[in-house]
């Protein structure tokens, strides 16, 4: 156990490394959004909320290219766009953007 907790330490993506405090501290973007969930729909911003989705989606493609591959990033970036596009789609939704349209009828 004990050498298996050592080998974590001192990996490439161990505790000691920017591959492990990055993914750490991205989750803040998934708990503000996971927070958000419960607020009106007006109070987002459509514009941040797709550069949210844009910027996850860059870094996941990092995260998979990056070696060593980490697939701690990759997974907290998966899920930030999970909150993202949901928000997202709220968002749409309360803008009338995914409304459906009746066709007009014709004369």
């Amino acid at each position: 156990m004990a050498t298996a907790f050592k080998a974590f330490l001192n990996s490439p993506v161990g505790p000691r490394t920017t591959h492990f405090w990055g993914p750490v501290s991205n989750w803040g973007f998934i708990l503000a959004g996971m927070a958000d969930m419960n607020k009106p729909p007006e109070l987002i911003s459509g514009h941040m909320t797709a550069v949210m989705c844009v910027y996850s989606g860059l870094f996941m493609r990092f995260a998979w290219v990056v070696r060593p591959r980490n697939y701690f990033l990759m997974a907290t970036h998966a899920s930030n766009e999970s909150v993202q596009l949901y928000q997202l789609s709220r968002y749409a939704r309360a803008q009338g953007y995914l409304e459906k349209k009746e066709p007009e009828a014709q004369q």
